[in-house]
């Protein structure tokens, strides 16, 4: 399955079977990004995470409470 970053729109060719092809397809809204700038936003996040203003608003449940 050829797919292409939402980002660096590079193609990429990805097994037709493996799971990330399955959520592709069964699922528009599920977007695919290379791993270059997947490892690339992570760094981001995690260095915005350590500077302590970087806050996680995602809902007012017991368990999210730990981030």
């Amino acid at each position: 399955m050829k797919v292409r970053c939402v980002i660096c729109e590079t193609i990429n060719d990805i097994p037709d079977f493996s799971s990330l092809a399955k959520k592709l397809r069964n699922r528009p809204i599920h977007t695919y990004m290379c791993e270059p700038c997947n490892e690339r936003i992570a760094e981001k996040t995690e260095a915005r995470l350590a500077t302590g203003n970087f806050h996680f608003y995602k809902g007012h449940n017991a368990d999210e409470e730990e981030f």
